[in-house]
C-alpha cells in the first residue's frame, strides 16, 4: 500500500461509531488497525484517513462538537449517488445538499457535484464528483 504525503487523522470520540460510519455507510476500506489504541487506517478510491479515539496526544485546546470547525475534507468520488442512496437509507442527513460548483482554475471552469456530511464527531466531509471542464467566458 501506497501512503499519501498528507493523511489527515481524526480524533473520534465513539471509536466503533466512527468506524462503523465510515465503513459501513460511506464504503470506506479498513487498511489496518491497532485494537489496543482504538486507531483505524482507512481508505476510500485514493483517499486516506486515519481515526483514533480522544487521548491526549494530540490536544491544543478544548475540544467539543463540532470537532474540525472551518475546515472539510474533499474527497473525489467517481459517482456521488451511491454515498447519498446510504446516507439515506441510514437516516443520517445531509449538511449541505448536492450541487453542481464551478470554480475557475486559470481560464478554465473545472466542475464539481457535490455535497457536505458531517461525521459522528462533526468533521465536514465534502464528497466530490468531476463534472467536466468549461473555457471561461471573457
Amino acid at each position: 500500500m501506497k501512503f499519501n504525503t498528507l493523511i489527515p487523522e481524526l480524533s473520534v470520540s465513539d471509536f466503533e461509531k466512527s468506524i462503523y460510519f465510515y465503513v459501513k455507510i460511506l464504503g470506506f476500506k479498513v487498511e489496518y488497525r491497532r485494537e489496543e489504541n482504538n486507531f483505524a487506517f482507512l481508505s476510500l478510491n485514493d483517499a486516506q484517513i486515519m481515526i483514533d479515539k480522544v487521548n491526549d496526544n494530540w490536544n491544543t485546546g478544548d475540544l467539543e462538537y463540532p470537532y474540525g470547525r472551518e475546515i472539510n475534507f474533499q474527497i473525489e468520488v467517481d459517482d456521488i449517488s451511491p454515498l447519498l442512496t446510504s446516507l439515506n437509507e441510514n437516516n443520517y442527513s445531509i449538511f449541505i445538499s448536492p450541487k453542481d460548483n464551478w470554480y475557475r482554475v486559470d481560464d478554465q471552469l473545472h466542475g464539481n457535484r457535490e455535497f457536505l456530511v458531517q461525521d459522528p464527531d462533526g468533521y465536514l466531509l465534502r464528497f466530490s464528483q468531476d463534472i467536466g471542464i468549461k473555457e471561461v467566458i471573457s
